[in-house]
């Protein structure tokens, strides 16, 4: 079974017990039990669960949330955030633009990670600001409410100023041939902007944003070095991007 599936199966389990052993979860899912010790173990350590004597309890909601967990940690944007994570390397730098998805890697991230982000995306700021390894750089413009970020000719100018390791893009529409692409343009020209000075970039797209289009193109597939969705990397549904000299997660 895919290590998505049994965190799947664990984080939806922990929604409705507050306690779950190691013994339930190996016999439900047909695994070892050091399996499911080293993914308790893996989970705890991002931040998603408690690891307790013989399992694992539910993690206290975090009051930094700038909404309600359900409303932009719902089980897609889990998936994507703990895929995510895998990638990322102390001391790295960071683009991460607008998008609830960006939000949920935030949340995700060890609390001890010794990072420089830069972000436009003002959701993220009160989930990092007691991270204190964390250099948080925000990019300044003007604040767009229906993204949550900044936007804008001097967004574009300031992040420039900077070279990611890694470029964290969130996605209204992934296509594999019209690219990805955007709901509003100045998010566009953000993300245009980004991807010029990154090193590596990582579309994220829930499944529901994959074979669409908005009006506005960022990029071609081509210009993306990995594509993360909430599907197995299996997945039918990805066939379309598959020989497209990127890697899917």
């Amino acid at each position: 079974m895919l290590k998505e599936k049994r965190f799947d199966f664990i984080l939806k389990n922990l929604e409705k017990s507050e306690l779950l052993t190691y013994e339930y979860i190996a016999t439900e899912l047909s695994v070892s039990e050091d399996t499911i010790r080293r993914d308790i173990d893996y989970l705890h350590r991002i931040g998603l669960l408690s690891k307790v004597r013989g399992g694992a309890m539910q993690r206290s909601k975090n009051p930094l949330n700038f909404q309600d967990r359900d409303e932009y940690l719902k089980k897609e944007k889990d998936l994507i955030a703990l895929k995510a994570i895998r990638l990322i390397r102390e001391n790295m730098t960071l683009f991460m633009d607008g998008g609830t998805t960006i939000a949920a890697i935030a949340a995700t991230l060890p609390s001890n990670f010794k990072l420089r982000i830069i972000t436009t995306n003002m959701m993220i700021v009160p989930i990092l600001q007691r991270h204190k390894n964390i250099e948080l750089v925000v990019i300044g413009g003007y604040y767009h409410q229906q993204t949550g970020s900044t936007v804008g000719n001097i967004t574009c100018e300031q992040a420039k100023g900077y070279i990611a390791d890694l470029y964290f893009m969130g996605t209204c529409g992934v296509h594999a041939e019209y690219g990805i692409s955007a709901v509003i343009n100045e998010d566009a020209e953000v993300k245009k902007t980004m991807l010029k000075t990154s090193k590596a970039v990582i579309a994220l797209a829930n499944h529901a944003s994959l074979r669409t289009s908005s009006a506005f193109k960022v990029c071609d597939i081509g210009d993306i070095d990995v594509l993360i969705t909430d599907l197995p990397s299996d997945d039918e549904a990805l066939n379309d991007f598959r020989g497209q000299n990127l890697e899917i997660i």
